[in-house]
């Protein structure tokens, strides 16, 4: 998502947090997940942030409305909507797959947003919770990966969709795979591509892009790990300096 965002809007600063401590949030309470969502926002209104991009489907779709009020004049960004709207003006849309961590699924907000601006779409969802793992271990190029790729792709309840979301912002890194396992046939939709472009809309319409161009990024976590730099540098494409800082010394979920 950050890699995406810088792609669209090369002259702004990028200020990401990665809550290395407690990921992956697919698999958390929702009354933490909001905890946490909410402490960061907390810390991008100090790093003075001028937009937030809550760049995780579980939080977007468990912590949204908890996070604009945190955030109060500063605009907030989920990765849900702007799919869901570019999905309901594809024309070609009629039945629609969603995969993604349990939690993003269990929650149903990309079938309901999406019933709720076109009811005639068929939507249905899949928990694919072993890609996220796999995607971070780096492995999903290999056999094994391409065998649970196929695994969850071929599960009824998938059957005869002519679209599909990829309702985590780990799974562009396996679009490809997914393209190649469905020959064409299915028109994926990247949730990063499709947040960039729409927050370059967004600060262009509201005349919030900056004039001049910025290279001083900032990469924080809450908990340093070696596979997880290999990670950003892999989601950034470019090498990448952590710094890690403690949000949660005095957070009571």
């Amino acid at each position: 998502m950050a890699n995406a965002i810088k792609q669209y809007l090369p002259e702004e600063q990028i200020i990401y947090f990665g809550d290395t401590a407690h990921l992956p949030y697919g698999d958390k309470a929702p009354a933490s997940i909001v905890a946490y969502s909410k402490r960061i926002t907390e810390f991008l209104i100090e790093k003075e942030c001028k937009l937030i991009v809550i760049a995780c489907n579980t939080a977007s779709s468990l912590a949204f409305e908890e996070v604009k009020k945190v955030a109060g004049d500063i605009p907030v960004v989920n990765v849900i909507d702007p799919v869901v709207e570019v999905v309901i003006n594809n024309a070609h849309a009629k039945k629609v797959g969603v995969i993604g961590t349990r939690a993003t699924i269990n929650s149903g907000e990309y079938k309901r947003r999406i019933k709720l601006l076109n009811s005639d779409i068929v939507v249905t969802s899949l928990p694919t919770p072993l890609l996220v793992l796999l995607i971070e271990e780096h492995i999903m190029d290999d056999s094994v990966g391409q065998l649970v790729i196929s695994k969850y792709l071929d599960q009824p309840v998938l059957n005869g969709i002519d679209s599909l979301i990829l309702g985590c912002t780990h799974y562009p890194l396996v679009k490809e795979s997914v393209e190649n396992h469905y020959n064409g046939r299915v028109n994926v939709f990247d949730s990063a591509d499709i947040v960039g472009r729409y927050v370059l809309d967004y600060m262009e319409e509201h005349n919030m892009k900056s004039d001049k161009l910025s290279d001083n990024h900032h990469f924080y976590v809450s908990d340093y790990t070696d596979s997880f730099e290999a990670n950003t540098r892999n989601f950034f494409r470019e090498e990448i300096h952590l710094e890690k800082i403690d949000l949660w010394k005095s957070l009571k979920p």
